[in-house]
Formats: C-alpha cells, sequence, structure tokens
C-alpha cells in the first residue's frame, strides 16, 4: 500500500538509441534504412520468383519463401521505430507497445531458427534417402513442420511479456537500446527479477542447444552420405546444395549468440558495440539472405534474370510505342 501511495507506476519508455553514438544518429540512420529496404526488395522478389516459378515448388523453396517472409517480419517489427529515433527523435515509446515489439521479434526470431531446422532436414533428406524424399516431405507434412515452429515460438515466447507485465515499474525507465529487448526491459524493473532472467535464459538456451544440435547431427548425416560417394562431381554437386543453407545458419546464429554471451558474461564489451550488434542481428539475415539463395541456387538466378529482362524488354516495347504516337501526332 505504500508502493502505492508514493510511487506511479510508468506508462512509457524511453528508448535512447545507440548509447555514446547519439551525435550520430542521423548518419547510422541511413545504413539502416538501406539495409531495411534492401531486405523488403530482396525477400519481396524471392517471394515472387517462387511464385511464379513451377519447378520451385518443392519443400526446400516453400521453406525458404516462410523465411523470406519471417525476415520481412521480423525487420519491419524493429527499423520503423529505429528510424524514427534516428532521425526524428522520437524516443518515446508507450508500455504495451513495447511489450508487444518485443514479443514479435524473440517469436520471429525463434520461428527463424525452427525454418533453418527445418531446411536442414530437407537436404538431409534429399541427400542421405533420395528415393524417399517425396514420400516424406509431402506437402501436408511441410505445411505441419512450419505450424509447428510457428506454434513453438508463439508459447514460448508469451510468458516474457505477461511476467513483465507483473513486475512494478517506479523510476527507471531509460532503455539503453534502439527497440524493446528482453532484458533490457527486465533491468529496469523496480522488484525482483529472477523468474524472468531464469525464464529468458532457459528458452535462449533451449532454442540455441535444441535446433543448433538437430541441424549439427543433419549435416554430420550428410557429411557422412557425401564422403560416401565415389564420384567428385557428385560430391562437390551434394554440397553446393547446403552452401546457401550453411552461409544462413552463420549469418544468422553468429550475431544472436555474440548477443546472447555479451548480456551475461561480456560486462567489458561497450554498450554501443553490443546494440550495433544486435540491431545487425535483425537486420543483416533478412537483408543477404535473399543474395545468397540468388546466387547459390541456379533456378532462383535464372528466374530473376529471366524476370529482369523481361522487365525490360516490356519497359524497350512502351517506351518504342509511346514515341511512335508522338512521331505520328508531329505529322
Amino acid at each position: 500500500m505504500a508502493d502505492n501511495a508514493t510511487h506511479h507506476y510508468i506508462s512509457s519508455f524511453f528508448l535512447v538509441g545507440i548509447p555514446g553514438l547519439q551525435a550520430f544518429h542521423r548518419w547510422i540512420g541511413i545504413p539502416v534504412f538501406l539495409l531495411f529496404a534492401l531486405a523488403l526488395l530482396g525477400n519481396s522478389v524471392i517471394i515472387i520468383t517462387i511464385k511464379l516459378e513451377p519447378s520451385l515448388h518443392q519443400p526446400m523453396y516453400f521453406f525458404l519463401c516462410r523465411l523470406a517472409v519471417n525476415g520481412m517480419a521480423l525487420a519491419s517489427s524493429t527499423t520503423p521505430k529505429m528510424l524514427g529515433i534516428f532521425w526524428l527523435d522520437a524516443h518515446r515509446f508507450d508500455f504495451s507497445i513495447c511489450l508487444a515489439q518485443m514479443y514479435f521479434i524473440h517469436t520471429f526470431c525463434i520461428m527463424e531458427s525452427a525454418l533453418l531446422v527445418a531446411m536442414a532436414f530437407d537436404r538431409y533428406v534429399a541427400i542421405c534417402i533420395p528415393l524417399r524424399y517425396t514420400t516424406i516431405l509431402t506437402p501436408p507434412m511441410v505445411i505441419k513442420m512450419g505450424l509447428a515452429g510457428m506454434t513453438r515460438a508463439a508459447f514460448m515466447v508469451l510468458p516474457c511479456p505477461l511476467l513483465i507485465k507483473r513486475l512494478p515499474y517506479y523510476t527507471k525507465y531509460v532503455i539503453n537500446h534502439a527497440y524493446c529487448e528482453h532484458m533490457a526491459v527486465v533491468k529496469l524493473a523496480s522488484a525482483n527479477t529472477l523468474i524472468n532472467r531464469a525464464y529468458g535464459i532457459s528458452v535462449a538456451l533451449s532454442v540455441m542447444v535444441l535446433d543448433l544440435g538437430l541441424i549439427a547431427t543433419s549435416y554430420i548425416k550428410i557429411l557422412q552420405a557425401v564422403f560416401r560417394l565415389s564420384s567428385q562431381n557428385a560430391r562437390s554437386k551434394a554440397l553446393g546444395t547446403c552452401a546457401a543453407h550453411v552461409c544462413t545458419i552463420l549469418v544468422s546464429y553468429t550475431p544472436a549468440l555474440f548477443s546472447f554471451l555479451t548480456h551475461r558474461i561480456g560486462k567489458k564489451v561497450p554498450p554501443s558495440i553490443h546494440i550495433i550488434f544486435t540491431s545487425l542481428y535483425l537486420l543483416v539475415p533478412p537483408t543477404v539472405n535473399p543474395l545468397v539463395y540468388g546466387v547459390k541456387t541456379k533456378q532462383i538466378r535464372d528466374r530473376v534474370v529471366n524476370l529482369f529482362f523481361q522487365t525490360r524488354r516490356f519497359l524497350k516495347t512502351k517506351i518504342r510505342k509511346f514515341q511512335s504516337k508522338l512521331v505520328k501526332h508531329d505529322y
């Protein structure tokens, strides 16, 4: 009762952005905007290409399409607010909206991890048991795998905002971050946050250990199968189909591991470096993944090139028709 009489719950947070680099916020906003624009453009091209090309209507490309949608959603959940901070000094963020942003960020991150596991399983079946590929990865099975990943992410992250909602927030309202990250919000509470910290760590560890374990198991089996092949050309072709996926795994998990370790044991890492890396974790994978798959996957590369030239020819035809109409009008 005494607390309620002398304190008032805060209704909004103040997002600093990148501590120590506030003077450069307007310049930092430029690469952030470019990465966001490239992420939206690249992933849109991937989705449209897979939809228009019948030969790409396979489980591997279904997972890739889901990864593209997830990447766009992840980038869109953070970048507009970050740009508002960097360019418009819009630092205030409503408490409920902050919790919603936090929920969606972590949900999309766990969904991305599940998709990478599904893609690793797809490569395992395609290389190790190719004759059973169509019977194992049927459309219903692919849909179930996608729904399982979404359900797991939604329910694993749901307790985080609910546990934060029960905490009192009286005086601390400044978040030294560019978005509402779970641990950054928890640290501001005016109460014991052991349950929140324990749950956050358990979720992060369980996802990383389980998903990386499944991915590693798949690739161990894949390498065993590949090195049993007698033809060098067959080995190269089999490994080539995994190259894009391996690049995506490295791009996705490296910044995530850095952020996780920095929060727990990296006390000497400057806050600005930590926040830059965590921001890159949300922007770089959605930007890089379409480029990786566009370069490494022949079907996508060829379709994009054909689409580009078809668009170019269409525009040239329209221009010629317009010019001919102008000439006739002059006469």
